[in-house]
């Protein structure tokens, strides 16, 4: 394995971490980390050594993700999400109260608009500057930061109501 394929492996766990942001269903953020790497291997001469390798595979998997969608979409195939059920064997008041918050999260991060999102995700979850996120999505910064701006406002409307 060389050091290519090496960072690739440290970032799959943020891989399918912004892929389950984007699907908002695990089989399809699985396929979809999958369908990243895979790319990202047979194109691995047009990665620039010294520059982030996560940015340019968000760039690859937001790519794979609206080729998918224009394909679904051809296709006529609609996929619903799986229901989620509670992890088995977590034990405790706090576990439970931990899994109820983020599945809260993760709810709300699904019910914004697909722009707001992934703006979402790529700064507060991947940790992204603005800078870089814009580059991953092909917007100017101003236009990730209006996005970003309305979504932690829809979160933090959608949360507060919840609780």
């Amino acid at each position: 394995m060389d050091d290519f394929q090496r960072e690739i492996v440290e970032l799959l766990p943020r891989l399918r971490r912004l892929a389950r942001a984007i699907t908002r269903d695990v089989a399809d953020a699985d396929d979809l980390t999958q369908l990243t790497v895979e790319r990202a291997l047979v194109r691995a001469d047009q990665w620039t050594p010294g520059t982030r390798l996560d940015s340019w595979m968000y760039r690859i998997m937001k790519n794979a993700w609206i080729d998918e969608a224009r394909a679904r979409t051809r296709q006529g195939r609609v996929f619903a999400p799986e229901e989620q059920g509670l992890n088995v064997g977590t034990d405790g008041a706090a576990a439970m109260e931990a899994h109820l918050e983020a599945a809260s999260v993760e709810q709300a991060m699904g019910r914004l608009p697909d722009d707001q999102r992934l703006a979402v995700a790529l700064v507060l979850v991947e940790g992204l500057s603005y800078r870089e996120a814009a580059a991953v999505l092909e917007v100017p910064e101003g236009t990730l930061t209006r996005r970003l701006v309305r979504g932690r406002n829809a979160l933090l409307v959608d949360l507060r109501g919840a609780a």
